[in-house]
């Protein structure tokens, strides 16, 4: 069943396909799966292997070391956040991982600075600031691409989101789970749903990360090497009234054997800017789909959803 599932789930290429067809494509592998597949996206291969040979020199680095860039008070949402901090929302037990998180650079006195802290860098890794902005930034880049797509395929004008993303809220993680004993539990990252508008992630290629599909089926989201997986955050699923759902995903533990390799992620959550409001979209909203939410700012959402994860206590 689960071999079959994502057999039926494309791989889109952005560059190979008319802005028309790969809104039709993206648009219907959102509906079903809340997911895609997406290659020829067009990120520096090269800069991405930068970013993970200086994430993996970051994260062997001794824990004191670390540590000294947790920073108190910031949500977690710069700096360093430690081994088994983050909690799914409603899960009983702590996720496997840590993480650093690298935030918009704004220009010097930007109105967004009060919910934006400055970003922090880790003196021990030469060439990190440079190495993960420019990540930033064309992960920022494809991104728009990507929501240009999702406007076409909603019936609104391609650059739709432009100017709500322009300065969005959005956030580079750098993920890393240790390597973890034969007899560990089975989930490395509890089920959870994104808080975000979109997510793109590199590094799904090291198996572990699956998403539940309508039937009720955990499959694998495996895409080919180098391609992005992207999925439809909770943001993007109250704008469309749910049309296009944000599904639960886990990352699982590896089998046996391979428990003592450890795995490293790279998702870019693409928020939009603090300030805009997350109201269902007219069309979307319909006698037989009713208004699901409330309005809410992308600001008080984010906070929201950040105490209910154990970042904002």
């Amino acid at each position: 069943m689960a071999t079959t599932d994502i057999e039926r789930m494309p791989v889109l290429s952005l560059s190979g396909l008319s802005d028309d067809d790969f809104a039709d494509a993206i648009g219907g592998s959102f509906r079903e799966y809340g997911f895609a597949l997406v290659k020829d996206h067009g990120m520096d291969q090269q800069l991405i292997a930068r970013g993970w040979d200086l994430a993996r020199q970051f994260f062997a680095l001794p824990e004191a070391a670390k540590r000294a860039y947790l920073l108190s008070g910031a949500a977690g949402q710069r700096g360093y956040t430690a081994f088994g901090t983050e909690i799914a929302k409603g899960a009983s037990e702590n996720d496997l991982k840590e993480f650093w998180h690298v935030g918009r650079e704004l220009p010097a006195g930007s109105p967004l600075a009060e919910t934006m802290p400055p970003n922090v860098w880790p003196s021990e890794i030469a060439d990190f600031r440079e190495t993960f902005t420019a990540l930033f930034a064309a992960f920022d880049r494809t991104g728009a691409k990507i929501l240009s797509g999702v406007a076409r395929h909603l019936g609104l004008a391609p650059d739709w989101f432009d100017d709500k993303i322009d300065e969005g809220n959005s956030i580079l993680r750098l993920l890393h789970y240790p390597p973890v004993s034969a007899n560990a539990p089975g989930i490395r990252a509890g089920a959870h749903e994104d808080i975000n508008l979109i997510t793109l992630l590199l590094g799904a290629e090291e198996g572990g990360l699956e998403l539940l599909t309508k039937s009720g089926n955990w499959i694998p989201a495996a895409p080919p090497p180098g391609a992005l997986v992207i999925n439809v955050g909770d943001m993007l699923q109250r704008l469309t009234n749910h049309i296009l759902p944000s599904t639960s995903h886990r990352v699982v533990n590896p089998p046996p054997e391979r428990r003592g390799i450890p795995r490293y992620s790279m998702p870019f959550f693409l928020h939009l800017e603090p300030q805009v409001m997350i109201e269902a979209l007219p069309q979307t909203v319909t006698a037989d789909n009713p208004l699901r939410e409330p309005p809410i700012s992308a600001h008080d959402y984010l906070h929201q959803r950040l105490r209910e994860i154990g970042l904002i206590k």
